[in-house]
């Protein structure tokens, strides 16, 4: 994310509402940050991540869109691809204390 972006979402997360609605989005994001984070470090653009799995480049853009919702399998596919490995873990929420 570019900072001036980082700058806008911390502005509009001040406000209770959006910041309920933002972190109901959160899992959804974050796997779709992660493939997108993985794929740039392994150097792969899309298309080629989509050569090496099979999985139409089409289909890869729309899941980093998050246009579309990969099965677990869909995920092991494409980490293969990138040369690692698809780790899904279940981690407590973080509870804000106000003062």
């Amino acid at each position: 994310m570019s900072r001036k972006f980082d700058d806008f979402l911390q502005e509009q997360l001040q406000d209770p509402e959006i910041r309920k609605e933002y972190e109901a989005l959160q899992p959804e994001h974050t796997v779709i940050q992660a493939m997108i984070d993985a794929r740039k470090k392994s150097g792969m653009t899309q298309k080629e991540l989509a050569e090496i799995t099979g999985i139409a480049q089409g289909d890869i853009s729309k899941l980093e869109r998050g246009s579309a919702n990969p099965s677990i399998r869909t995920l092991q596919r494409l980490a293969k691809g990138m040369g690692m490995i698809l780790k899904i873990e279940f981690t407590p929420e973080q509870v804000s204390v106000v003062k």
